[in-house]
Order: structure tokens, then C-alpha cells, then sequence
């Protein structure tokens, strides 16, 4: 802008003393076009400027019908497409004559908006970033909600935009303002609008339960109108420059525990856009009695996987993670139920498992109560399977071990003692001794060892004498056995070097 006195001399020169447009400028300092639009202003028509032939003439109507069909194809790329039908010309000039021929967008007028209090408020979400938490780089993404008339704020982060995060964004932010809007506006987000054409919109249906639960109408935008919901468009500017710049935080909880206490100051203290004299928290406090009651519970928005099933280990995978079960439970197919805070797994209407949730990647995440009972079931499975062994091969041990459990016998001791028994004696003679001890009535190991000795002492064979290897793994190395044949070799060559020499031979 230039001052109003410095257009008058431009007037007066150009129609008292008929300068030049470009004598002006130069006189009076002023850049060409600025003198243009003065005299435009004052409705002086431009003249006509004559345009010299060009080499470009012939392509003119080309390059009319091509700009008609693409009105924002590059010059560069025209360009080519002209060359290869015979332009010769540069391309600074060719990119000079296409700024003059392309068609201008036609000025677009917008209305500004009003809303009536209590009526409606606009949300999106804003990506801010990333953010690192363990081993993961989980997305930041902010879920912005704004009420049209007062203009009140309310701000949460999350890690990711799902839908359950979606849904806990409208339900915190009801919650926090302790009341509901009559309509909510949106952008055509997959959340939101599932499929569109013109006015036909299929809306998200779990969107829809959450419309019913509060009894608010969802709204999107018209397509390509971004500037329907510019009051969610500026907060989320609003957002980045006065909250989210420069801010420390330890982690998200942090990051939201000062985007509260943002909103609740700052946001809330600002001047309100409808009416300047009050802040921003006075004109919510007139318009929330206009707002719907809030309903009675909450709208559920726990993260559900249903038909989850551990297939050997006792993990459950969810969100990059895995979460301990009972070993009870391999194989069955359970329901995840997931929070912010906890993920329970269910079976029915029974929680087999509560745990905290992990946001890292490639955790294991247990209670240790499931690892013992599994350590318990492989170490009972394992003592089946010996006594199993032992009742194969004597019989009578099953009336043995309910005798010495009747007399208060260890039977655990009795087990690794039979065990030894049969490894070193044999089936049959473990047999005979657990029966020779069962008709004496003595059901402890020594009366079976005591038969073994008098077994032995009868046939005449020495007891076996038990040998402790040490421990070095030398001794198990397995050892391949040579050919025979070679110690044979061996044997006939020494055999041949010690023959007696014939002593007639040497004579």
C-alpha cells in the first residue's frame, strides 16, 4: 500500500501531464504494476499492448486446448509435448507465453459461518510426529475436538489413530466438558464416512453407536470443503504454536497431564472470537447449560480381538507384544479386552488374565503364577511318567505305594530309590523284592534293598558296585570304532620285522 497522497501524484501525472506508465514508476520510485493497479483502481483502462509475431504463434492453439482440458499442467511438461511437434523456440520465452495463455481460477466468495450455543463442535486428528517408547516408534497423534460457538478446547494424544482411539477421544471429551453437542462435524476420515457419493454417506457403524449412545447427529463436511470446519483446522494451528512447540515431556501420560492443564488455562483464557470482551472459559460457561446431559455410563471403548488362541506357548500376541495365560487355556479360543492402561483376557463372562499394557514391541509381559503352575504340571508329568515305568515293570509296586503311604513313607524317596533299582538290577529282581517286602508287610525301601542283598546272596553274585562318572564332557564323546582289519595290518608288519634271518643266507 502506498500512501494517498503518493496516488493522487500518480493520477494527476498520468492525466494532467500524459506520462507514460513507465515514467511514473521511474519518477516517483513505484514498481510498474503498482502504478497499474492505482490507475485501475480509478478506473482508467489498461491499454492494449502489441505483441510481436512469435515462433510460438502456430502452437497457440494447441497449447489453448491442452490448458483447457489441464489447467494446472506444468510448463515444463507442455513444453515438451510442443517441442516434439516441431517448436524450436526456448524455454524461458515458451514459459512466458504459457503464463499469459493459461486460464485463472474464478475468485471464490466464502460466507462465514455461525453456529447457535450448544449447537455444534468440529474434530480431527493432527499427526505430531513420533514418538519412542521401549523398542517401538509409535506414531503421535492428536485428537482435537472444538465447540463451534465458545470456542472451548479440548486436546488428547494418543499413539496411534484407530478407531477405539477415535472413540475414546469423543467419549474424554464429553466427559471433560460434562455435557454433549447437538451436532459434531467431520472430515470425510475413514473413521467417520466408510463410502460417499454426493450426498449418499455410508457412515462408520460403530461411529453410529457411539451418535446413538450420546444422541448427537455426526456431520461431515462436503467433499473437498475443508474450510467448513476451519475452527478445528485453526485450533489444531493454534495447538502446534502455542502448545506443542518446544514442549518437554517425559512420555505420554505427561504429555497429557499438560495438555489438560493447557486447556484449562491458556486455551480457556484466550479471548473468544464471537464475542471479544469475555474469554473464552465465560462464554462456555453460558453455553454448556445449552449442551445435552451427559447419559449415565460411558460408552464402552475397550480394543476387542475375539477368537484369540495360544497355540503351544502360554502367550497371548496383541499389539506387538505377548501376554502370559494359564497353561489351562492352550489351544481354547479367548476374547482380548484392551485399555490404555490394562489388557484383560477372558474366557466367557471369567478374566483368566489382567495385565498392564506395553506400548514397547517384543516384550513378554507375565504374571508369574502362570509360569509356576506350568513348572508344577511338567514336574507332576514327569513324576507320572516314572511311576508309570515302575508299574510296568513290578506290578506290586502299586500296593507298595499305597501301604507306605498308610505308614507315613516319603514316597518321593521311595520313587527315586526304586528307579535306581530297576536301573541296576533289572525288572525281575525288582519284582521279587517289592513282593518278598509286601508279604513281610514292610512297605519302605531298605525291606526292598534287604531282598535285593538275599537275592544276590542266593545265586552268589557280588552286589553291583555303583560307578560316578565325572563330569567332563570327554565322557560323552561318542567314539567311532575302527576297522578291525587295520590292527590285523599292524600285527602282521610287527610280525614281519622280528623274523629270524636264515644264518646260511648271510653266509
Amino acid at each position: 500500500m502506498i500512501p494517498r497522497a503518493m496516488e493522487a501524484e500518480v493520477l494527476r501525472l498520468h492525466h494532467a501531464e500524459k506520462w507514460p506508465i513507465g515514467t511514473i514508476a521511474r519518477q516517483l520510485m513505484l514498481h510498474h504494476s503498482t502504478v497499474r493497479r492505482v490507475l485501475a483502481q480509478a478506473g482508467v483502462p489498461e491499454a492494449q499492448k502489441t505483441t510481436r509475431p512469435s515462433i510460438a504463434d502456430p502452437f497457440i492453439p494447441f497449447m489453448l486446448e491442452t490448458l483447457k482440458a489441464y489447467p494446472t499442467l506444468c510448463a515444463s511438461r507442455l513444453y515438451i509435448m510442443v517441442r516434439d511437434r516441431g517448436y524450436r523456440g526456448g524455454s524461458d520465452h515458451f514459459r512466458a507465453v504459457v503464463a499469459r495463455l493459461r486460464p485463472r481460477p474464478v475468485p471464490e466468495a466464502y460466507l462465514r459461518l455461525r453456529t447457535l450455543p450448544g449447537q455444534q463442535s468440529q474434530c480431527d486428528w493432527a499427526h505430531f510426529g513420533s514418538i519412542k517408547i521401549g523398542k517401538a516408534t509409535r506414531p503421535l497423534m492428536a485428537f482435537v475436538m472444538v465447540l463451534s460457538y465458545s470456542r472451548h478446547l479440548f486436546l488428547r494424544f494418543y499413539l496411534n489413530a484407530a478407531m477405539n482411539n477415535f472413540l475414546r477421544g469423543h467419549v474424554e471429551a464429553f466427559t471433560a466438558w460434562g455435557a454433549v453437542p447437538r451436532v459434531v462435524l467431520y472430515d470425510n476420515l475413514r473413521s467417520a464416512v466408510l463410502e460417499r457419493r454426493a450426498e449418499a454417506i455410508r457412515f462408520h457403524p460403530t461411529l453410529l453407536e457411539l451418535a446413538a449412545h450420546y444422541r448427537f447427529q455426526p456431520r461431515p463436511v462436503a467433499v473437498a470443503r475443508g474450510n467448513e470446519k476451519g475452527r478445528v483446522e485453526r485450533a489444531i494451528r493454534f495447538v502446534r504454536d502455542r502448545f506443542f512447540a518446544a514442549r518437554e515431556f517425559k512420555d505420554i501420560s505427561d504429555l497429557n497431564a499438560q495438555a489438560t492443564a493447557w486447556c484449562l488455562q491458556e486455551a480457556s483464557l484466550r479471548g473468544c472470537p464471537e464475542d471479544r470482551a469475555r474469554t473464552v472459559q465465560a462464554v462456555f460457561a453460558e453455553e454448556r447449560s445449552l449442551l445435552l446431559p451427559l447419559p449415565d455410563n460411558p460408552f464402552p471403548t475397550e480394543e476387542r480381538v475375539a477368537d484369540a488362541i495360544a497355540r503351544k506357548s502360554p502367550y497371548l500376541r496383541f499389539d506387538l507384544n505377548d501376554y502370559s495365560i494359564p497353561h489351562t487355556h492352550v489351544g481354547r479360543p479367548l476374547q482380548i479386552l484392551a485399555t490404555l492402561e490394562r489388557v484383560r483376557i477372558v474366557e466367557g463372562f471369567d478374566t483368566i488374565a489382567d495385565h498392564p499394557r506395553c506400548f514397547s514391541r517384543g516384550e513378554q509381559i507375565e504374571v508369574a503364577a502362570h509360569l509356576e503352575a506350568l513348572v508344577a504340571h511338567k514336574r507332576a508329568g514327569r513324576e507320572h511318567r516314572a511311576l508309570d515305568r515302575l508299574h510296568h515293570a513290578a506290578p506290586g509296586s502299586k500296593k507298595l505305594y499305597k501301604l507306605a503311604a498308610e505308614h507315613g513313607v516319603h514316597l518321593g524317596v521311595l520313587t527315586r530309590g526304586l528307579l535306581q533299582i530297576l536301573d541296576t538290577h533289572g525288572a525281575d529282581a525288582l519284582a521279587q523284592a517289592i513282593d518278598a517286602a509286601l508279604g513281610e508287610n514292610a512297605a519302605h525301601l531298605s525291606a526292598v534293598r534287604h531282598f535285593i542283598d538275599q537275592h544276590l546272596a542266593a545265586r552268589g553274585a557280588p552286589p553291583p558296585i555303583a560307578v560316578a562318572l565325572p563330569k567332563d564332557p570327554r565322557v560323552h564323546v561318542t567314539v567311532r570304532a575302527h576297522d578291525l582289519r587295520e590292527y590285523e595290518q599292524l600285527n602282521q608288519e610287527s610280525a614281519d620285522d622280528h623274523e629270524p634271518t636264515d644264518p646260511t643266507a648271510e653266509a
